[in-house]
């Protein structure tokens, strides 16, 4: 069993009560890209907990160096596929769309468009999409937002929404 926390487009914000209150109990860390300045975002959640990441479009060199346009792996008898610029159902980014074909994985997970959405693909082995919405303060959404679930004996359970406030609003 494992307890996952999930981000994506903080844009080098990092709410304090991510890992403090909402992502204490989470075995793992998972960010879909965009996270900015690493030192705010990445480096800090590093300390506490294990972190998958890739970088997304506004992030440098440094981000790119360090984590990958892709990563794949499996978690809890999962095949896991986190990309930045993804897409979703009917929606797909080209690129992904040609490997989808190829090798779709079990649990698809995107950022970028800063829009919680959380899909089955029946086109896809019901595959299972999920974009966390954005963390962050920038852009255009309205409500700051993360995920949170636990893979358990090839099940996803207790898959929870957590909204962090409006994206004016926050606690630094």
């Amino acid at each position: 069993m494992k307890r996952i926390g999930l981000l994506s487009d903080t844009h080098s914000f990092l709410d304090k009560d991510i890992l403090n209150k909402y992502f204490k109990n989470v075995d793992e860390i998972w960010h879909a890209g965009d996270i900015g300045n690493l030192e705010d975002v990445t480096d800090i959640i590093k300390n506490t907990k294990p972190l998958r990441a890739v970088f997304g479009n506004i992030d440098n060199h440094v981000a790119r160096a360090e984590f990958p346009l892709d990563n794949r792996f499996e978690c809890e008898g999962f095949d896991v596929w986190i990309t930045h610029i993804g897409g979703y159902p009917g929606r797909y980014n080209m690129r992904v769309r040609e490997l989808l074909k190829q090798n779709s994985p079990d649990i698809f997970i995107c950022g970028h468009s800063h829009i919680l959405k959380v899909m089955r693909d029946k086109k896809h082995n019901n595959m299972l999409t999920i974009n966390p919405g954005a963390a962050g303060v920038h852009g255009f959404h309205k409500m700051r937002t993360a995920m949170r679930f636990t893979l358990n004996n090839k099940k996803i359970e207790n898959l929870e929404v957590i909204e962090l406030g409006l994206r004016g609003k926050t606690k630094i």
